[in-house]
């Protein structure tokens, strides 16, 4: 009995020995700072432009499953955002982004390419853009910097105009409360692949409309869209100007998505 229990002892003191060491280097793996690096979402706001997977280089940033688990020959289709609307961590660099077609025909083929380079800690927000060219298989495409304020007031909301209509001419958005009736000038006249300032809104329901310099009627109007406390939105402007159509899907729309 007394052997056995000497061999028991012994085992615990083994066990309790490599517990603290383990312990012992835990915290000496966590103790190291992380590095913030870069974040991007990625747009398909090109009119007729395939659905795409976007890549920074050779390393792919978004992709979506199938039901069978496999990756869905979808991609990112027109109008939509890669990785559910959020954005992707990418160490700081000089990249060449790119939409590559998700479909098995012209499989992987770029259809559009920039080099961008990210900077640490910056948020960025990449557009494919303008029309599709079937012949050549190419897309317009751009980056703006999400340049967010130091300090988040959490009783307002902020909202800044992207312009992604490549046949549209410079335009300001404009945002109505619903209950108020008060108006406000989200930033400046916006050009094309060019990112207006995030501007305080007040938080509730706003109609939008963009319009062009001297004109008093919209472009293009959205109505009840919701801005909440403490978000942080972008309304891209996408489609071709030219539509008329209220339910075509190239009709020129504004789009919301979070930042924040």
């Amino acid at each position: 009995m007394n052997r056995r229990a000497s061999i028991a002892a012994l085992l615990c003191a083994a066990v309790l020995s490599a517990c603290d060491a383990f312990d012992k280097n835990a915290v000496q793996e966590i103790a190291g700072p992380v590095p913030a690096g870069a974040r991007i979402k990625f747009f398909n706001f090109g009119v007729n432009a395939p659905g795409v997977n976007f890549y920074a280089n050779d390393r792919k940033m978004t992709a979506i499953s199938s039901g069978s688990g496999q990756e869905s020959n979808i991609g990112v289709a027109y109008g939509g955002v890669g990785a559910g609307g959020f954005y992707t961590a990418i160490a700081p660099g000089q990249y060449t982004l790119a939409g590559k077609i998700a479909a098995a025909t012209d499989k992987d083929l770029a259809i559009s390419n920039l080099p961008a380079t990210l900077e640490e800690g910056k948020s960025y927000s990449f557009y494919q853009s303008g029309f599709y060219n079937t012949t050549t298989k190419t897309v317009d495409a751009f980056i703006v910097e999400d340049a967010f304020v130091p300090q988040i007031d959490f009783s307002v909301a902020y909202v800044r105009f992207v312009h992604a209509i490549s046949n549209a001419s410079p335009m300001t958005l404009y945002a109505k409360n619903t209950s108020t009736t008060d108006s406000v000038i989200v930033g400046g006249a916006v050009a094309y692949k060019s990112a207006g300032a995030f501007t305080v809104v007040p938080p509730g329901f706003y109609d939008l409309g963009t319009r062009y310099a001297g004109v008093s009627t919209n472009a293009i109007s959205r109505t009840g869209v919701s801005f909440l406390a403490g978000r942080v939105y972008t309304i891209g402007a996408r489609g071709d100007i030219t539509v008329t159509s209220t339910t075509a899907t190239n009709r020129p729309f504004l789009d919301n998505t979070a930042n924040r």
